[in-house]
């Protein structure tokens, strides 16, 4: 009885203990990025001074001393405290919690390949498959003193790079779940490859342990020295082996993660023996990734109390401490070092039943989304936290939204959902997802992703800390997390309720098929892509039952839609349907022929940032549906006038205007230019590439003169009056001066006549050119000096000059740059802005929050 006390004390200051916060930070806080840098540096002046703030501080120890022994040895407290726990458990003391929703097998869902989640799941299917496996497990193999054929890789993962290491384990999880999503032999083959190369490098070793980098670097954490995260990489490295066994049935994965396992372990008790537990607590400052989270994951499949009892030990106490007594007091905590504790805790509460752990989860996530939040549903700034509900003071550095903390709320909301059956858990998964997830991907560039995504004001990922990353020399840790992202887009689309009869879950409207074999229906959900003409989600769901069976299918209605306009249509029969924010839920037995539709209206609206200063109440984010909209812009400006309602001041861009679009080509210098904005005027241009500002400012509009033509091809616009709008400058349009004076934009509103050109036949007499003459000024065309220094003016004929023919010729193709399906004008004060989702942006610039004044 006097063990089961000390126990139970124990276990709840292990949960709730070191409850003063951030005095448990006791080394330098610092970023992934400033510790690369650290490392790398020449400055070992500046080096040293760094260091010199490792220090031990006493603050906690001589308390845990009264409470906990110094040796675990001692004859009164010999026993095994995984054992005691399992007493404590076996006692009632916890009840395993029931009633969660199920994950579906990844196998049995196949996204649509022609879908934005299939091209994204494709994409990233390339990179890994791009990736050698000599490569990747070169520093394995020196660490272990085996031969290292290939090439090291770059980046993180180069070979004097204390967290090399930590992409391997990234890709074991990436690859096991891309191959359970795709079935891909290639990357069967690869991953296979992979695992039998570590494997025999933790052989070489000997000792169970297995790594990049040799275990001096432990010797170093223990001692709370200067090192870079070493059981980050350990819980990367055991992630991943775990996923190789769960998704890939590779069962010397398992004998591999539990010999690593048995090292960690008697590593971290030598330390609680050796000084205390607070110890090994403070060493924990260092980032340790999820090892909680795998470690609980690894006793549910083991069931063995040493797993159970080392998980307990890397469940962070100053932090969740903090979450347990409901202190908003996580500002200046590095954001991805606490958000995986948090999913372990939640782990935690899966496994043990300890009550304590569902609660913290949902303050944690409630805290984010109140204070700490951005529209994207992301989090972070420069990878800390700041002060809550500031917001704002983010936007002044493009390093906010680190991709890591996004893809680790995603798993704290897939918990919440699971337990809850709550919506709005599922509508901030969907938001994530969509905005914070699918904007890292340089569209279908295999291997080309961001670490932060900047929300400020004219920024670009292309143009921040650490810009686009390379496939073979970045490697940073959202690289990692960023091919496990992509890996498992079919993960949280549905889920299982165990009961009488098979209940299914569809919390995500994502273009799949789903195998529910409990409930023997094969299920087709087919989404057609939203368009802002068309201001509806529109998904159709087809079944194919192998039997007939008795099954419920739970349908989100998600909280940003809106009744009216809703339908929701069975066999041609309209069902009354819940309000959003709710589940619609039809039991019936499935046939062949059932087919049922959803319409739910996307509805343009805005949402404050958060930040509770008056100064700021004006700033906001627009968006459409689960979507975020961003406004190209290259400056400053975000000033938005609205009306009394959102048409009045945002209006959807027609899906004909792409038909309209055009860029305008020449030929000289030996290369190939193109007439675009620059500074407000025209000049020509090199070609661009796709996805870029000067793609955007080389594309313009042809609107008809006459309002009653319409165009369907460029063609039609030949011998037509046409006024030239920038793609990216809604309501300006292209003017002249007169002739000999540089072509200049304005607002539509003070063209006149100067902004009114006829499109005629190529004067230099070729088929494909065009040329455009002035309405006002009759002889008088656009004209480019085949010059890329000299600007475009207006230049009048005198003669039938050869020179001049060809100067004021152009080949017009349909241009550059074309609509997103989802596009908007947003009026502004100063001029109006281009609105389309922030996951389909490149390098172009853009704005995310806007000034909405009345």
């Amino acid at each position: 009885m006097e063990a089961f006390v000390f126990v139970f004390v124990l276990v709840a200051l292990v949960l709730c203990g070191c409850a003063a916060g951030k005095e448990c930070t006791n080394i330098p806080t610092q970023s992934h990025t400033f510790r690369y840098e650290l490392l790398t540096s020449k400055n070992e002046t500046w080096k040293a001074e760094v260091m010199s703030h490792y220090h031990l501080t006493p603050t906690d120890e001589s308390v845990w001393a009264d409470l906990l022994p110094r040796k675990f040895s001692t004859e009164q407290h010999q026993h095994d405290w995984g054992v005691m726990y399992r007493k404590i458990k076996n006692m009632g003391v916890f009840k395993s919690p029931e009633g969660f929703l199920k994950e579906v097998p990844l196998q049995d869902v196949r996204l649509h390949k022609d879908s934005i989640h299939g091209r994204a799941q494709q994409t990233n299917l390339e990179y890994l498959l791009m990736l050698d496996v000599d490569n990747l497990l070169w520093s394995f193999r020196k660490t272990a003193g085996l031969p290292t054929p290939g090439t090291p890789y770059g980046g993180w993962e180069g070979p004097e790079i204390e967290l090399r290491g930590h992409f391997v384990g990234h890709y074991l999880s990436a690859s096991a779940l891309t191959w359970i999503s795709t079935q891909n032999d290639s990357l069967k083959q690869k991953m296979s490859s992979l695992v039998a190369g570590l494997s025999a490098c933790q052989e070489k070793i000997g000792t169970g342990y297995l790594s990049a980098f040799p275990s001096e670097l432990f010797d170093k954490f223990e001692a709370v020295q200067p090192v870079w995260a070493p059981y980050y990489t350990i819980h990367k490295i055991l992630a991943g082996l775990l996923d190789q066994h769960t998704f890939a049935g590779n069962s010397q994965a398992l004998k591999m993660v539990t010999w690593m396992v048995d090292y960690f372990y008697n590593r971290v008790m030598n330390v609680i023996t050796k000084y205390t537990v607070n110890r090994h607590y403070q060493s924990l400052n260092e980032e340790t990734g999820g090892m909680n989270d795998v470690l609980y994951r690894l006793y549910s499949i083991t069931g063995d109390s040493k797993h159970l009892l080392l998980a307990h030990l890397f469940d962070k106490p100053c932090f969740l401490g903090l979450l347990a007594v409901q202190a908003n007091d996580i500002a200046d905590f590095h954001a991805n070092t606490h958000i995986p504790v948090v999913v372990g805790s939640q782990m935690r509460y899966e496994i043990t039943g300890d009550p304590l752990y569902k609660e913290i989860g949902t303050f944690f996530m409630d805290l984010i989304n109140s204070s700490h939040s951005y529209a994207t549903g992301g989090t972070s700034v420069s990878e800390f936290w700041s002060n809550p509900k500031r917001i704002a003071d983010n936007l002044r550095t493009t390093e906010n939204e680190e991709s890591c903390t996004t893809y680790n709320m995603l798993k704290v909301s897939r918990h919440l959902f699971r337990w809850t059956k709550e919506v709005s858990y599922a509508d901030y998964y969907e938001r994530a997802l969509t905005n914070g997830v699918l904007s890292i991907q340089r569209g279908t560039d295999p291997g080309v992703m961001i670490y932060m995504l900047p929300l400020g004001l004219g920024v670009s990922k292309a143009k921040t800390g650490h810009s686009w990353g390379t496939p073979f020399d970045s490697f940073w840790c959202c690289y990692g997390t960023g091919i496990e992202s992509f890996s498992k887009l079919g993960d949280s689309i549905y889920f299982e309720e165990e009961g009488t009869d098979p209940t299914l879950y569809i919390i995500q409207y994502i273009s799949s098929s789903f195998n529910w074999k409990s409930g023997k229906i094969l299920l087709n959900q087919t989404v057609v892509p939203a368009a802002s003409w068309d201001p509806y989600l529109q998904v159709t769901f087809t079944f194919s039952p192998v039997e007939n069976t008795l099954s419920t299918l739970n349908f989100r209605l998600p909280t940003w839609t809106s009744l009216d306009g809703a339908k929701g249509i069975l066999n041609g029969e309209t069902l009354s349907l819940p309000t959003p924010g709710n589940f619609l839920s039809i039991a019936r037995q499935w046939s062949g022929s059932d087919k049922l539709t959803l319409q739910l209206p996307l509805t343009v609206r805005t949402e404050a940032i958060k930040d509770d200063r008056p100064e700021y109440a004006s700033v906001q984010a627009i968006l459409y549906g689960p979507y975020l909209l961003a406004g190209h812009t290259t400056g400053g400006d975000w000033d938005l006038k609205a009306g009394d309602n959102n048409a009045d001041w945002i209006t959807p861009i027609p899906a004909s205007y792409n038909s309209q679009l055009v860029s305008f080509f020449q030929d000289f210098e030996k290369s190939t230019f193109v007439l675009a904005i620059s500074n407000q005027s025209l000049a020509m241009q090199k070609l661009p590439e796709s996805g870029t500002d000067l793609a955007l400012q080389a594309t313009f509009r042809l609107v008809p003169k006459d309002s009653s033509s319409k165009f369907s091809t460029l063609a039609d616009a030949n011998d037509r009056s046409v006024v030239l709008e920038p793609f990216d400058l809604p309501g300006m349009n292209v003017i002249h001066q007169g002739a000999d004076k540089p072509l200049l934009t304005a607002d539509s509103s003070h063209g006149g006549p100067s902004s009114v050109f006829l499109v005629v036949p190529g004067l230099d007499g070729q088929n494909e050119t065009i040329s455009l003459e002035s309405q006002s000024n009759k002889g008088c065309y656009v004209y480019s000096d085949m010059s890329s220094s000299a600007g475009v003016k207006l230049s009048c004929k005198s003669d039938s000059d050869a020179t001049f023919n060809q100067a004021a010729s152009f080949v017009a193709r349909n241009g550059l740059s074309q609509y997103n399906p989802i596009s908007f004008v947003a009026k502004g004060a100063n001029r109006n802005f281009l609105l389309e989702p922030l996951l389909s942006f490149r390098d172009e610039h853009y704005t995310v929050y806007f000034n909405i004044q009345d």
